[in-house]
């Protein structure tokens, strides 16, 4: 290779979705992400690389036919998670809910903040940041403290 470069650059997931224009409503108007680049075959997005900061993710709308169901017939979403790594996840909580994205209350595990979200497929979305507020402390009885 000749440098002292990581072979491997990183990772970026692609979920496969139902619906790619309520994804990307979920993860553009709400979430932030923004389109660096799409796929669009028959004049519509059908895969498109979507970037937040230092984090990416992949959206590809499944191609439903008789001889191709959906997935195989797997459930989206089903045991999928993606874990992102923030400066500050409860900045991101009041920034979703501003925007009417329902997230679920963050909590202190393993020493980080835990804000998660679910896209439209069952994807379960996280965004950690660390803190030093005791384990299984709920935001709510944080703020009040």
């Amino acid at each position: 290779m000749g440098n002292d470069q990581p072979n491997i650059q990183y990772s970026t997931p692609l979920f496969m979705v139902s619906d790619i224009e309520a994804s990307l409503n979920f993860y553009v108007d709400g979430l932030g992400f923004e389109i660096r680049n799409t796929w669009t075959p028959r004049g519509k997005i059908e895969w498109c690389w979507l970037q937040r900061e230092g984090g990416s993710i992949m959206l590809q709308e499944a191609r439903v036919t008789a001889e191709n169901p959906y997935l195989s017939g797997n459930e989206p979403g089903a045991g999928v998670s993606i874990w992102f790594q923030c400066r500050d996840s409860l900045v991101l909580y009041h920034e979703f809910l501003d925007k009417g994205i329902k997230a679920d209350e963050p909590f202190v595990g393993n020493g980080l903040w835990d804000l998660s979200v679910t896209d439209p497929d069952g994807y379960r979305i996280h965004f950690e940041s660390q803190t030093d507020v005791p384990e299984a402390t709920m935001y709510s009885d944080w703020v009040k403290g």
